[in-house]
């Protein structure tokens, strides 16, 4: 991704991505909405696809990071204490990667949801998820509503 794309101009008439600020999402300034503008209409698609390949490109390059941290950093350590701290250590690894790479399956549903322009709308409703949700939450299928009861119901179930 080239660095034009993510220092962005001022939010001009069509509705553009906000001027270079200290919050940025993967590298990319947050959405300026304009006045009458369409929800999830073209530029924000856009915005979205990009934090999500920004997003997926991270993890990627955090995959190959701990790929090569576990074959440099792999020793047979005489004293079991190290061998545990170290095989424990590689384990905490290996579940975040595990976790990462079913966010990474999530990301790529996401992003042919976006390709398919089904992105932005609650799953359970219909109506618009919202643009700052989404951008705290890119791959949110649920409205803030849907998923607070989605949550109580989930308590009510587990007793928790």
């Amino acid at each position: 991704m080239s660095t034009a794309k993510a220092t962005a101009k001022p939010a001009a008439k069509k509705g553009k991505v906000a001027p270079t600020s200290s919050v940025t999402l993967h590298g990319l300034s947050p959405y300026v909405e304009i006045k009458n503008e369409e929800y999830m209409n073209e530029n924000q698609r856009e915005h979205f696809k990009q934090i999500l390949k920004a997003w997926r490109h991270e993890l990627m390059e955090e995959v190959d990071r701990t790929v090569t941290h576990m074959k440099d950093e792999a020793a047979n350590f005489p004293d079991p204490a190290d061998r545990a701290t170290q095989e424990e250590e590689f384990s905490l690894e290996l579940r975040t990667r595990d976790r990462e790479r079913k966010l990474i399956k999530k990301i790529d549903k996401t992003l042919i949801r976006v390709e398919d322009d089904d992105y932005g709308f609650c799953d359970q409703c219909g109506i618009e998820i919202g643009i700052r949700r989404l951008e705290a939450r890119p791959t949110a299928d649920l409205c803030v509503d849907c998923k607070t009861l989605d949550e109580i119901k989930e308590k009510q179930l587990t007793g928790g």
